[in-house]
Parts: structure tokens; C-alpha cells; sequence
């Protein structure tokens, strides 16, 4: 089925631009001499064209696309780049699936080439190519990518302007001029009912809004290829609530490791106030009634071309070139780009720290650095090239002789075709960096140490069990899942240097121990299966899309989409006042913290306008207005002493009086509150022990409040003290409860429902039957009296309800059907309430003289 979105598209075309299209041709080289036209298509392309395929839209900084132009004649040539991951990521799809790539090239390309390198790019490539102005893509991608993001990701912060650069309101708004254009790269090729998008690493965090405003029901997945910061370093950034409400537009947001996954849902939660839940094994965020998934999977590397290399008979002719080159040694293999965080400089010293400790390894052991050219340029990565050459040249000097240098230095840019014989030879393999988002030169060690065949039959060791050692850093991404790694500290060189020593005196069967179990995970989680994992997530993650109503909210980076239910929608002051005059008996149930006052309010007093809102609604003989609140008798007394005719019911339910000068009706479920003696030590135990918690006492309930606490001390503590109260109140007749920050203990059978269930009989009973419910509330004890209101509705043995609102505060999961944004609505709508009171007794004063009657 076409979308409307892509019909929208067909009608701007006409005719001649189908002639035109048909005239592209299928060529690799422009512009210049064009080859020769396809115009015959074979039969099977026509069926497969018809056929609907599915499609996956991956979005990146860079294409898989290395292209060059000749000077000479100025024609383009283009080839697929086999060491992009965006491109091995295919593998993960099946085989009828169709990936388009949108992305930047690596050339610049003249304006007047651009259209056809676009033609071609996507003729050829399935490839959609940003063009980007040279000033707009300095400062989106060396200015506020590489100089400012990236090294905050890494958690450098910069203090003074020598310490890295600091943010820059023309960089960050150049970087989103840059992902406006890759969205509307997007916008031009999606179908939004059926293609998935799979937007890839911090380049792109602002992406998401654009393409979530314009098409609310897009399919959107996200991967961060670099760390998240901590909160505390993340909280740092300028615009720090703009690119967290971004990622928040996506469906699914994937990480490497559970320790970045976290860093972000701590950042939701105290920067936005959102908290996640865990279900059967998937995280999820609720933002605004849509489930934003977690993915947390580490990603692989692709198998086939490492094995392929593996497999060439040049290959065996350069591993023979090297261990003869290095024989006698062990060779301590790593491989880095000229990066500030990659550790090279540490990794030399601990090489010079174990030559200066151990004199007899010295001509017996050589440290085989490769060095890829750095992404970016500037001070600081000219400084770490400086450092590193003159740390090198230090320790050669030191311990070297002719014909023996411990450190080897190999500059880039170096292929993996040149790398593979490297790995293959090396005893040892070190990856020293003090901060790194993945990093998989260890996935790429281990399977090169595995051989081949071709490798084995050349070199004569076939029957020769295979090894490898690795010495890696805590700080980076891969290290959680290689557990037979020698973990360490980069910072700590003499650390670092023990663990070389180890690696050389390791014994050949803990070498074989260690290599046959990291060989069997990281063939078992390449990059087909992450990727395949990804995208079975993310189609999950979609299911939702079709079931709910959308619409969207928000200015700016502030937009986001609202989801609800087909059954849940917000409640219009008309709707609910036309229901009102046609009743004659009606029950007004309110909830107050949350409800009829703000929880962020200080002062708890009810405002002058609720009181007189809820004495004009109480002014009318059909009405029966009840405050149901968790709160003690004494502090509600008080405050609603000006409303004579209104009903509270106190502690959940155990307090109820039908007016101010009624008696206190009390339930009779227990009387016995010695769990008290048990509870209150528990309780003060976890006060003492959390700033900003404080125990709140009624006569029948203790609560222990933590919302002023750190939020996610004070969560820990809450789900503590909740198994803790479990466990000591085991025996007695009492129910622990964890609400809205807080956790109450109350007597069992206590709860809002029965209150309601209470007020309805006893209505029944007086011959007053409701015909009208009104209740609304905004935590999970409410949710008892929606329960209860919806059941009595739908039970045929009692007097129908004609008008039946539950209805929530905030949108999220209830059992209501309806729902309001804030406190400020639900005053609004009892304002609109108690005017229609107000109109029909100024229309109709003699209809009270008669009721009294």
C-alpha cells in the first residue's frame, strides 16, 4: 500500500520527470564519458521492483563511500568502504531487505557536481549524500563534535581555555543546522508508514525532533557508538535538556555497556524527572505515554572480511616476513588512532617501566605500536604526537641496541589488509585507553590469532593449539565482555607494566584457556547479530505505534509526541459539564496532593479559590463533594474549616465525615496499631541515613517521605525500607506501600476503594443512587477508586450510572479513561463545574426549596 506521504510525493511528479529519471544511468564515473544506457530491464527486476520489500534507512555522520576525483579529467570514482561498520551492519538484515545509506562523503564536492554524485550515489549505492557548507560542517563536526562533545563524552572538561574547548553557541548551532539537513536527506526517501530508521553515534542527537515532528509515527532507532557521561559531567553541557529530549523522540536507544545505558536514565531522571521501569527483561522510559526502549549490546566486528584477509596468500607471505623480523621476541602488539584518550603515551611508559625492572627482558621483548592518522586536527592532537614520539625516543635511546628498538611505531594510515598479519603474529595485545566507547582491536586480535587454513598450511602450524593474551582497560567498552582479559588501570603505569610481565610469563595453557573463550563469544556476537539484535528490538519497540492516538506538543527541541490509548483521552470542560446538568444526584470524589494542589507547592494550604470552588459545588443539594486524601484528619480539618458541606475522608479511608460538624466515622477493620513499635525504629533508621527524608505520623498509617532526598538515593532507600518493612511487619495486619516518593505502612483493608465503595452504598441506601461520578486523582492509590467506581459502573445488580469520569492527573497508565495535564486543569475544570451550579440556581431558585422539600 502506497502512504499518503508517498502519494503526496507522486503528484508533484509529472511525466517528464518519470522520462527524465529513466534516462539516469547506471554508471560509477561522473561527469565525463557516460556508459552506455540500461534500458532493458530483465523480467525478474520487474517482479521485484512490484514486490514490496522492506527497507532500513541508516543514517550517519559519514557513508560507507570512498571517493576520490581525478585531477586530470575530473571524473569521480567511488567504491564501498569494507572497513565501515555502517556498511557490515547489512549483514544483520535479511538478504530481501533494502538498506539505503544517508550520510556525508569524505571529498568535498563542487556545487555543480552534486547532482550527479547524488544520481550516481543512489543509482549505484543505494547511498544519499549530505552536501554540507564548508563553514557549517567545520564547526558541526571539528568545532562541536570533535573539539567540544566528544571530549566531554570522554569526561574532559574544559576548565580553562588551554584545556579543551569550551561551548560555543555558533558551533552548537551549526551542528543543528547540519542535522536539519540530514533529515531533510530523510524526509526525501522515507516512507514513514513502512521504512525503519537507524540514526548512528553522537553526530546526530538533535536528528530524532526533526523527524519526529514531521512524521509522529516514524520508526526510530538510535546507537550511541561513544560513552554517556555520568550526570555530573553531563550536566555540564549548555544544551543538555535539548539533546536529551531529542534521543527521547526516538523508539529504541541503544548503548554498548549498561554503565552508559545507566548514566542516561540517570540524566532522564534528574534532569527531567523521568524514572525507568524494567519488564521481562527490556528497560523502558514512559515519555508522555510513549515506551522509549533501552537497548543495551555491545557491537561485533564483521567475521567474513577479517577470515577473507586471513585467507590470502598475502597475508601468509607478510606473517612469515614478520616473524622472521621478530623472531626470538615477544611481540606486544596495539593498535590506536592519534587520539587524546587512547593511552599511547601510558601504554610506552609501563614498556619502559618493565624494561627498567626486569634488565634481562631487555633486546627479548618489543612493544609493535600502529598509529592511524587522527579524525580531526589541533593543538591538543598535535601535543599527544609530540609526547608520544618523544617518550618513544626516550626508551629507545634507554634500553635499545643495534638492531633492537622496544618500541616499534608504525604510522598510518594503515589498512586492515596491512593489520591482519600484525595480529597475527603478536603474543600479546594491549589496549591501554583511558576512556573508549567500544573499541574492538582486541575482537580483531582474537580471530586473527585463530588462523585459517590457508594460514596454517603456509606456515606449518596447523596442529599448533592457538593463543593470545590480553591486557585491556577498564574504561572501555569491551572490556566487560572479555572476561578472560588481564583488566587494568591506564593510569596506573606500574599497573600496567606488572600486567605485560604477566602476559610474558603466562603459561600456554591458560593462553589457550583464555583464547578459546573469548574466540567463541566474539564469533558468536559480530556485527551481524548486534545488528540483527538492534533491529528485532526496534521492530518491537514499534508494535505500540499502530494501537495509540498521537499527537504532537512542544516548541523546539521542547516537541515531543503524545501517545494515549484509544480509550484514553483528556476530558473537555463541555463534555463534562453537559453531563452535569442533565443529573440530578451526583457523588464529586477529589484526591488533594497532586490533584487540587501542586506537588512542587511548599505551602500545602488549599488557595482561596479552591475553597470557594468547592463551596459553590457543595451549595447544591444534588452534589455530594468528598476530599479522599492519604493525609492525617487533623491537618485536613483544619485546612477545609470554611466548607460546611463538604466531605473528607482521611488516611485512605480509615477517617470519613459527610460535613464539617459531622462526626468522624472510623473503620472497624483494626484497632490494634502495636506494628507501630516495630515499624517507627525501621523507618528512622533510613531518616538518619538520608538527608532530606523525614517521617510523617497519623493514627493509623506511618509514611516516610523522600522526595527531597537525592533521586536516586533516595529511590535505593525507598526500595530498601520496603523490603525491610516487609520482612519486620511479616506477622501483622498491615500493608507496606511505595507511592509517589514515599513508603506507607497502613492497616490492611484500608484503602480509597473501599471509601468509595462506602459513599456509593450508602447513597444507594438513602435513595439517592448516583447518576453522575466525578473522581479524579494522580498516584497509585487513586487508582483504587478508579477500579472500584468503573466496577460498580458495569455491575447489572445495582442502579446504573449514567456519567461515569475517572480521570488522572498526568498522562500515564491508569485505570481512568480519561485524564488531565495538571493541578491547573482540574481547578479549571471545577471552576466550569461550580459556574453551571451557580447559572442553573440563578435560572432556577426555587429548584433548592423544592429538593429541600
Amino acid at each position: 500500500m502506497i502512504s499518503k506521504s508517498c502519494l503526496d510525493l507522486l503528484n508533484l511528479i509529472s511525466f517528464d520527470d518519470f522520462v527524465a529519471l529513466s534516462r539516469i544511468p547506471r554508471v560509477m564515473t561522473v561527469p565525463g564519458v557516460i556508459s552506455e544506457f540500461e534500458n532493458d530491464v530483465d523480467e525478474q527486476d520487474k517482479d521485484s521492483s512490484v514486490a514490496a520489500r522492506e527497507r532500513r534507512i541508516i543514517v550517519a555522520n559519514q557513508l560507507p563511500i570512498r571517493a576520490s576525483r581525478d585531477d586530470e579529467t575530473g571524473k569521480w570514482s567511488f567504491k564501498y568502504d569494507d572497513d565501515s561498520l555502517v556498511l557490515q551492519l547489512k549483514d544483520g538484515f535479511s538478504p530481501d531487505t533494502e538498506v539505503v545509506y544517508i550520510g556525508s562523503l569524505n571529498a568535498e564536492v563542487a556545487v555543480s557536481d552534486q547532482d550527479d554524485v547524488s544520481a550516481v550515489l543512489l543509482d549505484r549505492f543505494r547511498c544519499v549524500p549530505t552536501f554540507l557548507s564548508a563553514d557549517v560542517h567545520k564547526k558541526y563536526y571539528h568545532g562541536f563534535c570533535k573539539h567540544y562533545l566528544w571530549p566531554l563524552f570522554h569526561y574532559m572538561l574544559p576548565l580553562t581555555p588551554s584545556h579543551g574547548a569550551r561551548f560555543d553557541r555558533a558551533e552548537w548551532q551549526a551542528y543543528v543546522a547540519a542535522n536539519k539537513v540530514f533529515a531533510d536527506k530523510v524526509m526525501e526517501v522515507i516512507n514513514p508508514d513502512e521504512d525503519y530508521v537507524w540514526i548512528q553515534d553522537y553526530h546526530l542527537m538533535v536528528l530524532p525532533s526533526f523527524l519526529r515532528k514531521r512524521f509522529h509515527r516514524i520508526k526510530l532507532g538510535f546507537f550511541l557508538h561513544s560513552p554517556f557521561p555520568t550526570s555530573e559531567i553531563y550536566r555540564t553541557l549548555p544544551v543538555r535538556d535539548e539533546i536529551l529530549k531529542s534521543l527521547l523522540n526516538c523508539d529504541l536507544i541503544g548503548f554498548h555497556t549498561f554503565d552508559y545505558a545507566r548514566h542516561f536514565l540517570s540524566c532522564c531522571s534528574r534532569m527531567l524527572g523521568l524514572n525507568y521501569e524494567s519488564k521481562r527483561g527490556y528497560i523502558g522510559l514512559d515519555y508522555y505515554g510513549r515506551t522509549v526502549s533501552i537497548k543495551i549490546q555491545p557491537v561485533g566486528i564483521h567475521m567474513g572480511q577479517l577470515q577473507s584477509v586471513l585467507s590470502m596468500e598475502e597475508t601468509a607471505v607478510k606473517v612469515k616476513e614478520l616473524k622472521e623480523r621478530f623472531d626470538g621476541k615477544f611481540v606486544i602488539l596495539g593498535v590506536d588512532d592519534m587520539d587524546l584518550f587512547k593511552g599511547i603515551s601510558f601504554k610506552f611508559l609501563a614498556m619502559g617501566k618493565l624494561l627498567e625492572q626486569n634488565p634481562n627482558l631487555r633486546g627479548k621483548v618489543v612493544l609493535v605500536q600502529i598509529t592511524n592518522p587522527a579524525r580531526s586536527s589541533g593543538k591538543d592532537v598535535q601535543d599527544v604526537e609530540n609526547e608520544i614520539n618523544r617518550i618513544a625516543d626516550e626508551i629507545n635511546t634507554k634500553f635499545g641496541k643495534p638492531g633492537y628498538d622496544p618500541i616499534f611505531n608504525v604510522k598510518g594510515p594503515v589498512s586492515t589488509q596491512d593489520k591482519v598479519p600484525y595480529y597475527a603474529i603478536a603474543d600479546c595485545c594491549v589496549v591501554n585507553c583511558v576512556r573508549d566507547g567500544m573499541n574492538l582491536v582486541p575482537y580483531k586480535y582474537t580471530v586473527s590469532r585463530q588462523s585459517s587454513p590457508v594460514l596454517d598450511k603456509f606456515l606449518g602450524t596447523a596442529d599448533d593449539e592457538k593463543e593470545s593474551v590480553i591486557i585491556v582497560s577498564e574504561f572501555i567498552g569491551c572490556s566487560p565482555s572479555l572476561s578472560g582479559a588481564i583488566r587494568v588501570n591506564p593510569w596506573n603505569v606500574d599497573a600496567v607494566a606488572d600486567a605485560m610481565s604477566s602476559a610474558m610469563r603466562m603459561s600456554g595453557w591458560d593462553k589457550q584457556m583464555r583464547h578459546e573463550k573469548h574466540y567463541k563469544y566474539i564469533s558468536s556476537h559480530n556485527v551481524a547479530y548486534w545488528a540483527r539484535s538492534f533491529d528485532q528490538d526496534l521492530e518491537r519497540s514499534c508494535r505500540e505505534h499502530l494501537f495509540k492516538r498521537c499527537w504532537g506538543v512542544g516548541l523546539g527541541f521542547g516537541f515531543r509526541i503524545v501517545a494515549l490509548g484509544p480509550e484514553f483521552r483528556k476530558i473537555g470542560t463541555h463534555q463534562i459539564v453537559n453531563a452535569y446538568k442533565t443529573t440530578n444526584s451526583r457523588l464529586i470524589l477529589l484526591d488533594y496532593d497532586g490533584t487540587v494542589m501542586s506537588q512542587a507547592s511548599v505551602d500545602k494550604t488549599p488557595t482561596a479559590l479552591v475553597i470557594s470552588i468547592l463551596n459553590d459545588l457543595c451549595s447544591d443539594p444534588r452534589n455530594v463533594v468528598f476530599i479522599v486524601s492519604g493525609r492525617g484528619k487533623d491537618s485536613l480539618s483544619q485546612w477545609f474549616s470554611p466548607c460546611e458541606k463538604l466531605g473528607i475522608s482521611a488516611e485512605h479511608g480509615y477517617f470519613t465525615r459527610w460535613t464539617r460538624d459531622s462526626q468522624w466515622e472510623t473503620s472497624l477493620l483494626t484497632t490494634d496499631f502495636d506494628w507501630k513499635k516495630i515499624a517507627e525504629p525501621v523507618m528512622e533508621l533510613y531518616t538518619e541515613t538520608t538527608d532530606g527524608s523525614f517521617i510523617e505520623h497519623k493514627q493509623t498509617a506511618m509514611v516516610w517521605h523522600h522526595q527531597d532526598s537525592d533521586p536516586h538515593f533516595g529511590t535505593c532507600q525507598a526500595k530498601e525500607l520496603l523490603d525491610h518493612l516487609e520482612n519486620v511487619l511479616a506477622n501483622e495486619p498491615v500493608v507496606v506501600k511505595k507511592g509517589q516518593q514515599i513508603v506507607e505502612v497502613k492497616p490492611q483493608g484500608v484503602s480509597k476503594g473501599m471509601v468509595v465503595q462506602k459513599l456509593i452504598s450508602t447513597m444507594e441506601s438513602s435513595g439517592k443512587s448516583p447518576d453522575f461520578v466525578l473522581c479524579i486523582g494522580d498516584d497509585r492509590s487513586d487508582e483504587d477508586m478508579f477500579e472500584t467506581i468503573e466496577r460498580s459502573a458495569a455491575n447489572l445488580s445495582l442502579p446504573a450510572i449514567k456519567e461515569v469520569f475517572a480521570c488522572t492527573v498526568g498522562q500515564k497508565p491508569s485505570m481512568a479513561r480519561y485524564y488531565l495535564d495538571d493541578t491547573s486543569e482540574v481547578i479549571n475544570l471545577l471552576q466550569g463545574l461550580a459556574d453551571a451550579a451557580a447559572h442553573r440556581k440563578s435560572h432556577y431558585p426555587h429548584d433548592s426549596e423544592e429538593e429541600s422539600l
